[in-house]
């Protein structure tokens, strides 16, 4: 008896509970729970769910906003600051990669709308796997990191032309129409100016709208519609949702929503991104995956081979930076998310065989489990290669992250990086004590790593996390949280795996200082500025650094008026005006290349004074640089960490990078 859309719904959602349940129990991907779902029920196996086309809305829907995420978060801006490694690398390895796989694909007598759909699917990597990886190794703004981030900037945009080339080729014919695809190619960049043209004028004014309702419902309500509405409108012009999708988000990406947005979005997209995973389970034919098992790791292999060359190849011409470029190409080895969403496309439109299909999705799934295997071991490797006893000067920065990551000892753990967090570590950093900080906050986590912070992204509140970290060889963690339940829900979890681990707890009052003495706490210190300091003195005391040294630090940051502990680096939920509707400070990092117009010139030089903006910090070569003088010269490679009101910074960043 065939079962009804409520039925088939059902069993899909029982199946990804229990599926994803043991999968987090045996530490594998939820991805890979989701894929096999809807391999099992779908209809080349136990034939639960014959017909797929019941969830393929909703499995569309779910493309739809993982794309409106990812153009939350492409930036036209910081596509411009990288586009040496945007326009050149990525260009290029896009490019290439495709006319290679378009080649190979030929020569296993496939069609050239078939072998373009493959090529386009295998030449992207993935964004998410990348990103995070990076971030979690603090790896974000070394040589590397930025090569990587350029040409997945590029790959977002190609993945822009693919999503509008693909539904133009039709099902009926193994031609390539050109007229036809030149036409809706140019449609589709109408669409696109337009849309970007008109969104960035009506879209602020809507969501300004629903902030101010000041009902959640409204706001949440909004996004769904704005990135509906636009999905809608693509394909409505006979282009796919996804690229409506990806559209809405670049319009919002530079808003000051773009936060609210992401997380306001994040549930609807999880939900139904994992039924997408569940309907690409469904193609996959697997007794043609058991017939070309062999083919399957031919072809994972060859990719991740292919596309580690071309980039090392392209980025040694290029950047005369082989190590780097080797560790940016291991690093993107990979297929990726855009992957499945032209592969789902194309099957759709009749322009790939399932079997074909079922290789292709499987390869990037291979590829993609690979990945952070590839990444733990990028360094070594490419040194190993290489034979290269030491980097370039320049280069010395980026490697020192990982270092600390997987050798640190008798250092101090930070956990939260909110203003709290970051004075204790510009203390510990001028005391010279090491320090890791772990942050559950992307976008500050991506701040402070591109001002040279040892820091990663996690939960503090996981023993697992804080053991990853160095917990058995600290001298000292700190809960620098400003809820005070999130601080207590740690300090048990961890006071019960680390039994003689010194712990601090910092919090707004001593209201609940029993609470936490009882729950294990070394110490219990109160915050606000003469709050840090205390704990300042407490934490640098127990750490055996002189009283006249901690004496002679504290004297010196009131006789400033507390100047050292203005500004701090604002991540997700931090708030940039205070109660009186004045811009708070901030600080903000800007990485010099050698071409930004900041080099060579000195501080005095600079007209950042006239913007009210400073500079705090100057990192270079591993060495740091408080309150620099005005005649400090800036050199290519210098890490100038700006500290002004937040509507300041961005004119500030752009005197640096260009002189404007």
């Amino acid at each position: 008896m065939a079962l009804g859309f409520f039925e088939q719904f059902l069993v899909v959602l029982c199946c990804a509970v229990i599926a994803t349940t043991l999968f987090r129990r045996i530490g594998l991907p939820p991805l890979l729970a989701y894929l096999g779902v809807g391999a099992v029920v779908g209809p080349y196996s136990l034939e639960v769910i014959q017909d797929a086309q019941s969830i393929a809305l909703l499995s569309e829907l779910g493309v739809v906003f993982l794309l409106f995420m990812l153009g939350l978060e492409f930036s036209v801006s910081r596509m411009f600051a990288m586009r040496k490694a945007v326009f050149g690398l990525g260009s290029l390895q896009v490019t290439i990669t495709s006319v290679i796989l378009i080649g190979i694909c030929l020569l296993f007598q496939q069609n050239m709308i078939t072998a373009l759909v493959i090529a386009g699917a295998l030449s992207l990597s993935s964004t998410a796997i990348v990103s995070r990886e990076l971030i979690q190794r603090n790896e974000l703004d070394t040589a590397h990191g930025q090569l990587s981030v350029g040409t997945l900037i590029f790959q977002d945009l190609a993945a822009v032309f693919f999503l509008i080339l693909i539904p133009s080729l039709g099902g009926s014919s193994s031609e390539i129409d050109s007229t036809e695809i030149a036409l809706m190619l140019l449609e589709g960049g109408t669409l696109l100016i337009l849309l970007l043209f008109v969104g960035r004028i009506i879209m602020p004014i809507l969501f300004h709208e629903s902030a101010h309702s000041g009902s959640s419902d409204v706001f949440v309500l909004t996004t769904l519609a704005a990135a509906l509405l636009a999905a809608w409108l693509t394909h409505a012009a006979g282009l796919s949702m996804a690229l409506g999708g990806f559209l809405a988000g670049m319009m919002l990406g530079e808003s000051r929503y773009r936060y609210q947005l992401e997380a306001d979005i994040r549930p609807f997209r999880d939900v139904l991104l994992g039924l997408f995973f569940v309907s690409v389970g469904m193609q996959l034919d697997l007794m043609a995956l058991v017939n070309n098992w062999h083919l399957v790791i031919l072809f994972t292999f060859g990719l991740i081979i292919l596309k580690t060359l071309l980039i090392t190849i392209i980025g040694t011409l290029l950047h005369k930076d082989p190590v780097n470029s080797l560790r940016a190409g291991l690093s993107l080895s990979q297929g990726g998310e855009f992957g499945f969403a032209l592969l789902a496309l194309a099957l759709g439109n009749s322009l790939i065989e399932p079997e074909i299909n079922a290789i292709a999705v499987t390869t990037i799934i291979a590829s993609m489990i690979i990945t952070p295997i590839l990444m733990n071991h990028t360094y070594g490797l490419s040194r190993w290669l290489h034979k290269q006893p030491e980097l370039e000067p320049t280069l010395d920065l980026p490697e020192q992250p990982e270092a600390h990551q997987h050798g640190l000892g008798d250092h101090v753990i930070i956990c939260g990086f909110g203003r709290v967090g970051q004075i204790i570590a510009r203390f510990l950093d001028q005391a010279s004590i090491p320090y890791i900080v772990v942050d559950n906050d992307p976008v500050r986590v991506t701040e402070a790593s591109t001002a040279g912070e040892n820091i990663c992204f996690g939960d503090a509140r996981r023993d697992d996390v804080i053991e990853a970290v160095g917990a058995q060889n600290a001298r000292m963690l700190i809960l620098s949280f400003p809820d005070p339940d999130a601080s207590l829900s740690a300090l048990k979890h961890l006071r019960n795996r680390f039994e003689t681990l010194p712990i601090l707890v910092r919090t707004r009052d001593d209201s609940r200082l029993e609470l936490f003495q009882s729950a294990g706490a070394t110490e219990v210190i109160p915050e606000a500025l003469e709050g840090s300091l205390m704990m300042i003195s407490h934490v640098l005391s127990l750490l055996d650094v002189p009283h006249q040294q901690i004496d002679q630090q504290i004297h010196k940051v009131r006789s400033e008026r507390y100047h050292m502990l203005h500004g701090y680096y604002h991540g997700m939920h931090s708030e940039k005006i205070d109660s009186q509707g004045r811009m708070k400070e901030i600080l903000h990092p800007v990485p010099l290349d050698a071409n930004s117009f900041a080099c060579n010139y000195s501080l005095k030089q600079l007209p950042l004074a006239r913007h009210d903006v400073s500079v705090a910090m100057i990192r270079r070569h591993n060495l740091s640089e408080h309150n620099p003088d005005g005649e400090t010269q800036l050199q290519a490679g210098d890490i100038v960490i700006l500290q002004g009101p937040s509507d300041k910074i961005d004119i500030a960043e752009a005197v640096l990078l260009s002189g404007r």
